[in-house]
Order: structure tokens, then C-alpha cells, then sequence
């Protein structure tokens, strides 16, 4: 009888982690995060500054989805920089952005 009873605790004790971690893992989401799973949207911008040398846009910008960003007043760089030359300051655009080189970019921007 002892040996029964040494022999359901060690299996109560051996098997209590497994229990425990698949029962954690329950409430976790393994999906990846919303924002990897959106497609780039146009967003509304203004621009703010035009930095064709260094290939940057500041942009008053309103939230942007697929990169989890909210609005905000951010310089970002420009996938193709000599568009550029095709806006000015104080314009306001519409702007997609996505992840180049893990950087946030404006991979296209067009007039409203």
C-alpha cells in the first residue's frame, strides 16, 4: 500500500509542471500582433519639413495601423527620395507607410 501511495505522489509531483505550463499557455495569443497583420493603408499627413538631402519627410500624421503608431509629429525616411521634389511644406498628402529595412517609411505619398 505504500508503495502505491509513493508511487502516486511521484507521479503527482512529476507531472504537476507539465499541468502547470500547458495550463498557462490558455489565455496566451500566439498570433502574431495586429500590426504586423495589417496592410499599409494611406494615412493623412501634412508636411511639416522637406529634407530632400537627407531623404526625409517630417509629417503631422494621424495614426498609423499597420506599424501600431498613433498621430503624431515624426521625421520618417522616403523610399524614393527624388519624389520629394514633387512637394512642398504645408502640403497635406496621403501617405502609406511600412517597414523598410526595419525602419517606419514612407513608401508612398500623393497630394489630397
Amino acid at each position: 500500500m505504500k508503495r502505491i501511495k509513493a508511487l502516486a505522489l511521484t507521479l503527482a509531483i512529476v507531472a504537476a509542471p507539465a499541468a502547470f505550463a500547458a495550463g498557462s499557455m490558455d489565455g496566451m495569443d500566439m498570433k502574431p500582433s495586429a500590426a504586423s497583420q495589417q496592410a499599409p493603408r494611406p494615412v493623412a499627413a501634412e508636411i511639416k519639413k522637406i529634407d530632400a538631402k537627407a531623404g526625409k519627410v517630417t509629417l503631422k500624421h494621424g495614426p498609423i495601423e499597420n506599424l501600431g503608431m498613433s498621430a503624431m509629429t515624426m521625421a520618417f525616411p522616403v523610399k524614393d527620395r527624388a519624389s520629394l521634389t514633387n512637394f512642398k511644406e504645408g502640403e497635406s498628402v496621403s501617405v502609406t507607410f511600412d517597414k523598410v529595412d526595419g525602419k517606419p517609411t514612407v513608401v508612398d505619398m500623393q497630394r489630397k
